[in-house]
């Protein structure tokens, strides 16, 4: 049986937590940033979890993490 090969960009952008979730970046932090508050960007900084409904494609993408 031949390996299943990694989405090697979504493995840059993807970390498993220690119980198996998947954790993410948020969006929308790179550029203009001068009309977001300080509380929406300092919001944009913490890591979010991987929503259930996209679990179920991200393994697929991502066999070995």
């Amino acid at each position: 049986m031949p390996k299943v090969k990694t989405c090697r960009a979504a493995a840059k952008r993807f970390k498993k937590t220690g119980t198996g979730k998947l954790m993410r970046n948020k969006a929308y932090k790179s550029h203009i940033l001068t009309k977001k508050s300080q509380k929406r960007k300092r919001n944009l900084r913490k890591p979010a979890v991987v929503d259930v409904t996209n679990v179920k494609n991200m393994k697929k993408v991502l066999p070995y993490l």
